[in-house]
């Protein structure tokens, strides 16, 4: 029985179509060719960056998967540098052939080599293995990162803003006093009926 090969590498320019392929539902929605040239910045600038790296595995020759290093922090407030391991993917017909093991080797050595403690990760909320497989290797749950529509958000929130909700109520009040004063001024103004002589003011 022979034995699976793999080893990881930098992502190269010639990589891009097997990205876009590993990564493809998880970027800007656009056709394939523009996806091919996303990631080809994408190389360009991690290859060109000390702070970045982008992280290819191999099984037996081909690309069976990739991740994403940045140092960064683990938050905007949080100003603990960590490593952020972003997308983290195996192809489906290479899994269990050691390429996710790998991937996340590469990222710890790149923690160690830069001096950080901590190793970020992100992965789909929906992938059960990906995160059973994050939670064994020591990765714990911190956050839950939500992305909608900033038309859907808007949506969503204006009908609950309650200075929204107050002035609509005012201009209601507004609305009935203006209705009460037109029925105030019609009665003062209404013509006596025929027949009945209008009132005297007494001396």
């Amino acid at each position: 029985m022979s034995r699976t090969s793999v080893a990881t590498r930098l992502a190269c320019r010639e990589d891009a179509p097997a990205l876009a392929e590993l990564w493809g539902d998880l970027m800007r929605r656009a056709d394939r060719s523009e996806q091919v040239a996303d990631l080809e910045l994408v190389i360009k600038d991690a290859a060109a960056s000390p702070e970045q790296r982008l992280v290819v595995a191999e099984v037996d020759g081909q690309v069976a998967g990739a991740i994403y290093l940045r140092l960064g922090t683990v938050s905007p407030i949080n100003l603990e540098p960590c490593v952020q391991s972003i997308h983290p993917r195996v192809f489906d017909h290479v899994r269990r052939h050691g390429a996710g093991r790998a991937l996340v080797e590469a990222a710890a050595a790149f923690a160690e080599e830069s001096g950080v403690l901590h190793l970020a990760t992100a992965v789909p909320a929906q992938s059960r293995d990906a995160n059973r497989f994050m939670a064994r290797i020591g990765l714990a749950p911190v956050a839950t990162y939500r992305v909608g529509p900033t038309s859907v958000v808007r949506s969503r929130i204006t009908p609950q803003r309650p200075a929204e909700a107050g002035a609509g109520r005012n201009l209601s009040k507004v609305l009935a006093a203006r209705r009460s004063q037109r029925r105030a001024r019609g009665g003062a103004e209404q013509p006596p009926l025929t027949g009945e002589q209008p009132p005297v003011a007494p001396d």
